[in-house]
């Protein structure tokens, strides 16, 4: 039998309906949407958070976990406002990365539970990244920019990879932007000491994003501007941040949603298998991490971080005082936008799955809609 669910906002890629009237259908669909003034509702709805950043939660993994613990991971992500997601790499061995594409491939196209964050495409982030700029990424297993192996990698992955992080500057770099950005795979920049020239050389050639910004690049100089600079300055340039408050401080927050503006800014979580656990020392990718005090180390470095999507949206809010659409529009439709499926995620329309956030007059996260049905969230 059909539902109805009401709020006093929902806000889409598309601008805001007030006092909307949404009826699902009992397939989880929806049927129709409307408004009516005599809907009385104080709640606020948004479309569901796509992370197109992370590498894990909740004790796991998603390079090593099987099925069953992905699906703890999606369990927890979507308690925390996430819909969909693309599961991320960081470098590895071949052999292993080949292994975890093909087992990442098979859960993007398993049926996801209607309770559970959809893995929808691929972040390969690393090899083909600086060593200068390395973070924990381990040096013997950076490589070069190789065409051939980045097909290797798309073949193991069924053609899921959609996004790709890249270093620049390094030879090689601009041939395989230019091919994988041809074969619809999104560029971003970053774990990159590129200068500024070496940046545009790369937007020129077909980068369309920047990969945490501020974080793992050349730093900003007045007279060196560097990668950074490109980031903040082209339009054509998406720009990731992680917004925990450790990754980047809040007045850098501000400077970034300032240059990139609502449509050009990113939020992220680079989320790794500590994310909802407590402290102690956990695993990323091929290594160990030390986790204390919401920050996650290996080796003196930040390795990821334990942000979750919510948090995220609450800090840009309160870091920057954007209103709670400000912040939802970097957390789903940009995204979306940058791999191009706006409509796909961030534009509920009479036939598309029910998936919406619920927020309370205060602007909290209080429950998550996934094909019509509702999940609590842990705030």
């Amino acid at each position: 039998m059909p539902t109805t669910l009401t709020a006093r906002q929902l806000y889409t890629s598309q601008g805001t309906i007030n006092q909307p009237v949404i009826v699902i259908d009992d397939d989880g669909l929806i049927a129709s949407i409307h408004s009516d003034p005599a809907n009385k509702s104080e709640d606020v709805l948004t479309t569901t958070f796509f992370d197109i950043h992370t590498h894990g939660a909740a004790n796991y993994d998603v390079m090593h976990a099987s099925p069953a613990e992905l699906g703890i991971v999606n369990r927890f992500l979507v308690t925390h406002g996430v819909g969909h997601y693309l599961p991320t790499t960081v470098t590895a061995p071949i052999d292993q990365t080949l292994r975890s594409l093909e087992a990442l491939a098979n859960a993007v196209e398993s049926r996801t539970p209607a309770n559970e964050a959809r893995p929808i495409g691929i972040h390969l982030e690393g090899p083909f990244i600086s060593h200068a700029r390395k973070g924990v990424h381990p040096p013997a297993d950076i490589l070069p920019p190789d065409i051939a192996l980045f097909d290797r990698f798309q073949q193991a992955a069924r053609g899921h990879i959609r996004l790709i992080t890249i270093a620049p500057e390094i030879p090689g770099a601009l041939a395989l932007i230019e091919h994988a950005s041809g074969h619809g795979v999104k560029v971003s920049i970053g774990h990159t000491d590129a200068t500024s020239e070496q940046a545009l050389a790369a937007v020129d050639a077909g980068a369309r994003s920047a990969t945490h910004t501020f974080n793992a690049m050349r730093p900003l100089d007045h007279r060196a501007p560097g990668v950074i600079a490109v980031v903040l300055d082209d339009d054509r340039l998406f720009a990731e941040l992680i917004c925990d408050g450790v990754h980047v401080a809040p007045s850098m927050v501000r400077l970034w949603l300032k240059a990139k503006g609502a449509n050009k800014a990113i939020l992220v979580t680079d989320s790794m298998s500590a994310t909802g656990m407590p402290d102690g020392t956990y695993t990323l990718g091929t290594f160990q991490v030390q986790v204390a005090d919401g920050r996650a180390m290996s080796n003196g470095s930040l390795a990821g971080s334990v942000l979750t999507m919510d948090r995220a949206v609450a800090n840009l809010q309160r870091f920057t005082g954007s209103p709670l659409a400000t912040a939802v529009r970097l957390a789903s439709h940009n995204p979306a936008k940058l791999l191009g499926m706006e409509d796909a995620i961030a534009n509920p329309i009479a036939g598309s799955p029910a998936d919406f956030n619920v927020f309370n007059a205060a602007g909290e996260l209080q429950a998550t809609i996934l094909n019509g049905a509702r999940i609590q969230t842990l705030g």
